[in-house]
């Protein structure tokens, strides 16, 4: 079930599908391709969007109700839910999460050049006298 989910998030369209769905839930395969159309430019046909929704259902991160003769698609993010629990502990009361060790170093002076953290000291020759 795993690899159906991880699937079905590796085409880019259904990674669309779901962000609309995200945004508004339950709608009809007309909405969706209106959606996608309007907001992302795609021209996929009414059979491309059905055949994408097939394999969002089928990997249980969509579900889809009828009324009457229509067909409503709702966005179900419990697989989402468990990707993220069988690779990430629960975070406890102010942890967050864990740190790479990079991140708890003290950052050292950034040098720009040779000499001092700001770089080499600028001369102004015009400001020696006797020198032209």
């Amino acid at each position: 079930m795993m690899d159906d989910v991880f699937k079905a998030l590796a085409d880019p369209t259904r990674r669309r599908i779901l962000d609309e769905l995200a945004e508004r839930d339950g709608q009809s395969l007309f909405e969706i391709c209106g959606r996608l159309t309007t907001r992302h430019g795609l021209g996929l046909t009414r059979q491309a969007i059905s055949q994408h929704l097939a394999v969002l259902e089928a990997a249980g991160l969509i579900r889809t109700r009828r009324e009457g003769r229509y067909k409503f698609h709702d966005l179900d993010t419990g697989p989402l839910r468990r990707a993220v629990a069988r690779w990430l502990p629960p975070e406890g009361p102010g942890d967050g999460g864990p740190q790479s060790p990079d991140a708890t170093e003290t950052p050292g002076p950034e040098t720009s050049g040779p000499g001092t953290p700001d770089g080499p000291e600028p001369t102004d020759r015009a400001a020696t006298p006797g020198e032209h």
